[in-house]
């Protein structure tokens, strides 16, 4: 089994894997926008992504905009979840990812012995990060 994650925007799909590529790499693949298809979408619209993914070494996130007229509830749908080995490249992450958003969860010694932080970054995005 495998599961991933799959992130709605309101048009900053590439830019929020954009982000996403320059904290953990990897390679924006299968990108596609409304250009082409026949939907009814506005014109202003048509160079969004109607599907993109971001794929790197453990990690595969796909992400789209949804069109303008779909509530997204951002980021109260879906957590990201983090599982590292090195607490200090933990703690460095979280701190990135902070810069920009929301701590909920100060990166922190946890009563489960790990190293463990909370935060939403600039897209709204909740991210949790546990380093063991």
């Amino acid at each position: 089994m495998k599961i991933q994650s799959y992130l709605s925007f309101k048009g900053q799909c590439q830019e929020a894997l954009n982000y996403y590529q320059s904290l953990f790499g990897g390679e924006i693949i299968n990108r596609q926008t409304y250009e082409d298809q026949k939907i009814d979408i506005p014109e202003n619209y048509r160079n969004k992504l109607q599907h993109a993914e971001l794929k790197g070494s453990g990690f595969h996130i796909m992400g789209y905009d949804a069109s303008p007229d779909t509530p997204i509830t951002v980021g109260t749908n879906i957590q990201m979840s983090i599982d590292m080995e090195d607490d200090k490249k933990a703690k460095a992450l979280f701190e990135k990812l902070s810069q920009t958003g929301k701590i909920h969860t100060n990166f922190q010694k946890t009563s489960w012995g790990a190293y463990y932080g909370r935060v939403s970054d600039q897209y709204g995005i909740h991210w949790m990060i546990n380093s063991k």
